[in-house]
Order: C-alpha cells, then sequence, then structure tokens
C-alpha cells in the first residue's frame, strides 16, 4: 500500500517499492507508461515515500527510520542523507517537502518532529577563522578517508536543522510545511484529533514555537499557546519573537520575511499583514486578512 505521485504535470512520476525485502524504489514514468529507472535506496524494506512539488526530488525512509534520503528524478542520484536517529528504530508516519523545496519534514511514532534543510555548502566559501571548533571539523573530515564506509557514512549524514517535540508520544500524526500571512509555519495533525501549528525559523532553525492549537473534534476554537505551556525557555531568534506577540506593535510597518517567504531580514512588511485574530490557512484572496 506504500506509493508516491508527482503532483507536478510535467514530471508525472509514481514511485512505489521494487521489492518485498530491500529498500529498492521503482519509478514509473507516467507519461511513456515505462519504468524509468529502479533506485537502491535503503538496505531494509521502505516505510515512506514523498516528491518535491516539482517532482524533482523523491524522499525516502526505511522501516529502521533512522536515515532519510534524496534523490534527483529521474536519474535516482542520491542527493542528500539525513540521520533522524542512532538509538531507537521508528515508524516514520508522515514525509513532506516544502513548497519551495528547501526543508523536509519527518515525523514518526516518537513525540519529536525533524525538519531537515536542503543545502549544500560549496567549496568556494570564504575560508573559516583558524578556531579550535574549525580544526575539529577538519580532522574529522580528513579521518572519514580512513574509516570503513559504514562509519564514515554515518559521519557524513547532515543533522536535523530545527526541531519539534510534542506532548504526546505512540500517536500517528501528519505534517506539513507551509508560508501562512508570509511566515513560515509547520503544522501538525495528530490522530486524537488536535492541529498544532509552529513557527519555523528558516534561517536559525532550532526549537520550534508553538504558536496556536486547534481542536478538530471539539468547539473548533482556536487556542494561542500560553506563556507558562511553552517548554523551557530557549534563546529567542527574531522569526519566533514575531510569532509570540499577542498585539500588533503600533508602528505602521515592522520589520519581517520577504513576499516570497524567504527569510531575508530587514525587510518592511505592512502592519495590516499580521492579522491578529484566529489563522487563516488559505490568505491567498484576503487582503488584508480577516477574523472569521
Amino acid at each position: 500500500g506504500l506509493c508516491a505521485l508527482s503532483i507536478n504535470h510535467a514530471n508525472s512520476y509514481l514511485a512505489y517499492p521494487g521489492s518485498a525485502t530491500s529498500g529498492e524504489i521503482a519509478l514509473y514514468d507516467g507519461n511513456t507508461l515505462k519504468t524509468a529507472c529502479t533506485i537502491p535506496a535503503h538496505d531494509g524494506p521502505l516505510a515512506a515515500l514523498a516528491f518535491n512539488s516539482t517532482g524533482s526530488k523523491l524522499a525516502s525512509a526505511s522501516e529502521k527510520g533512522t536515515v532519510i534520503r534524496v534523490f534527483s528524478i529521474p536519474g535516482g542520484q542520491k542527493l542528500y542523507e539525513f540521520r533522524r536517529g542512532m538509538k531507537r528504530y521508528v515508524n516514520i508516519s508522515s514525509l513532506v517537502f516544502s513548497m519551495d523545496s528547501q526543508f523536509l519534514c519527518a515525523s514518526s511514532n516518537t513525540e519529536t518532529v525533524h525538519i531537515f534543510k536542503l543545502e549544500h555548502l560549496t567549496d568556494s566559501r570564504p575560508e573559516e577563522p583558524p578556531t579550535w571548533s574549525g580544526y575539529m571539523g577538519k580532522m574529522f573530515q580528513a579521518a572519514t578517508n580512513y574509516l570503513p564506509a559504514q562509519v564514515s557514512g554515518m559521519m557524513s549524514q547532515d543533522r536535523a536543522f530545527a526541531t519539534v517535540r510534542l506532548n504526546i508520544s505512540g500517536q500517528r500524526n501528519i505534517c506539513a510545511l507551509s508560508t501562512i500571512q508570509k511566515l513560515p509555519r509547520l503544522l501538525v495533525t495528530t490522530s486524537d484529533g488536535h492541529l498544532y501549528i509552529y513557527n519555523l525559523d528558516p534561517q536559525d532553525g532550532g526549537e520550534c514555537v508553538l504558536i496556536k492549537n486547534h481542536s478538530l473534534l471539539g468547539s473548533g476554537k482556536m487556542e494561542e499557546n500560553k506563556e507558562n505551556d511553552l517548554q523551557p525557555p530557549v534563546p529567542q531568534s527574531y522569526a519566533a519573537t514575531v510569532a509570540r506577540q499577542s498585539t500588533v506593535p503600533s508602528t505602521s510597518t515592522m520589520p519581517g520575511y520577504s513576499e516570497d517567504g524567504g527569510a531575508l531580514r530587514g525587510e518592511v512588511i505592512p502592519e495590516h499583514e499580521f492579522a491578529t485574530g484566529p489563522v487563516c490557512l488559505d490568505d491567498e484572496n484576503e487582503f488584508p486578512p480577516v477574523s472569521i
């Protein structure tokens, strides 16, 4: 019952397991009605598959749930490899890209949701100043050439860019990365009928801040997160500070994110684009946003 279909009309691909015992992915071209390629993604059976919005990338996870890989489509080359965890195996319940393909979110039957950033460090970046951490990083990078392939591969895997710690564990949940009122948000829906909306700082990452929660089975009332319900204080980024404001400042403009959803600091956004009422998930046709 596992498959993924690209939503892009030009790249109409269907991905499904090519084997019941190994993590092989079969990629089927919906335009030519032929198999495009097979991808040896994991050692164990597959548990999750997801295309990005353009159908140019495919993310996968196995039943172990410890490593998440991203492949190019239709070639099948490995682009990214992320380590979700090392100590315990988990059941990946949700694997989703953001619409701009900059982030990949993975949730499981544990209380932690991981968000990975899809970026590669180029060799043309400026030379870092000589620091202790810089020397240690170069030492580890050089040491990977002398270690077994399995160990060196584990050291080169990227870690989560941002995380969310839910107050539940063991429940199935579905996640989505969206842009609401010009700001990036993480939406988590759990099987007990709750919707949680978190702030995501696209520049600094870290622990995401709970903004609002909504009972899908109850009265339908959206509740803002109270100060004493938050987790222990963490260093607040700019985006987290904006998310936790209960009232809009009296100034006519305030710094924020650019209109295209990017993370350029110093951009000026009109005051009326920050709604004080319940969050409208579809605000493209509402300008300024209104409370319903």
